[in-house]
């Protein structure tokens, strides 16, 4: 009889304890993205412009993928305590390809709900890391509304769906993407306002190739894909590359986001896709409430 009533006991507690701890993580992921918005905000302040993505010494369509594309938050790790990995990998000196710095897990860089330590990033782009693996992270850059390619292309309020200025010409919407080091931006660009602007989200490592914190392809992505839209596993350059470049979350109901103001807000899944791509431009002039 005691025994059926501790079982009983322990399997109405197990419960609370999981969403204790899914509220803990979820805390903690948002502190995360608090720290990444913070030191986008110091980087701003000490140069002059937001940390970019790309290889700074390619000014055509080619400075998204060499193996000096840098991303934003490798240009970024001394604004979140990280400057010795900054100068032991070489940053914007070096290549990543080879680079014994690029494996390093940054603790800050994972969501305590995923799992993305298990991942990393030899799934793509294989020959820029080399023999190495790149770094597991969970955060992305938001680069807007555009997008050209699946289930959900979208033209940008920028006119292009284009974000990877494969055709010379595009750009994303949003603040980051991944051959922004072309286009540098402040802060005072954002007229959308900085509390109505998305600039941070989560993805989870498992059904994303693109998640390594070294390379600017792996570090940003599309609003124009629906929030937490689940397409299957991405094996690889040839996988569901073209819908799975966005933003997921394994915390129930949503995923945390930074705005560029530096705050954190948990955006749901049921926002609509309007509002959704409306928060993620810059200066698109929408009126956004994710309320």
């Amino acid at each position: 009889m005691v025994i059926a009533i501790i079982a009983i006991l322990i399997g109405l507690l197990l419960p609370a304890v999981q969403k204790v701890r899914e509220a803990a993580a979820r805390m903690q992921c948002s502190n995360n993205l608090k720290q990444l918005a913070i030191a986008c905000h110091g980087f701003h302040d000490s140069r002059g412009s937001l940390p970019r993505n790309g290889d700074r010494n390619v000014a055509t369509s080619g400075a998204c993928c060499t193996a000096n594309a840098w991303s934003w938050i490798a240009r970024t790790l001394p604004q979140f305590e990280q400057g010795n990995l900054y100068t032991q990998a070489g940053v914007d000196s070096s290549s990543i390809t080879n680079n014994a710095a690029v494996p390093t897990v940054i603790k800050t860089l994972l969501c305590p709900s995923d799992n993305a330590v298990q991942f990393g990033s030899t799934r793509a782009n294989p020959t820029i890391y080399g023999t190495v693996q790149g770094g597991p992270n969970n955060y992305k850059g938001v680069s807007g509304s555009n997008w050209c390619w699946g289930s959900y292309p979208n033209t940008g309020t920028n006119g292009s769906c284009d974000v990877f200025y494969q055709n010379g010409t595009g750009k994303g919407d949003g603040i980051f993407y991944r051959t922004d080091v072309i286009f540098p931006m402040k802060l005072t660009d954002i007229t959308d306002g900085t509390s109505n602007t998305m600039m941070l989200g989560e993805d989870v490592a498992e059904w994303s190739a693109w998640l390594a914190w070294p390379y600017a392809n792996h570090t940003t992505a599309t609003c124009a894909i629906p929030l937490n839209k689940f397409t299957g596993k991405a094996a690889g350059e040839d996988g569901q590359w073209h819908e799975n470049y966005s933003f997921r979350s394994r915390h129930t109901g949503g995923a945390n986001f930074a705005m560029a103001d530096g705050s954190v807000r948990f955006v749901k899944d049921s926002i609509p896709i309007a509002t959704y791509r409306a928060a993620s431009s810059a200066a698109g002039g929408e009126a956004v409430n994710l309320d």
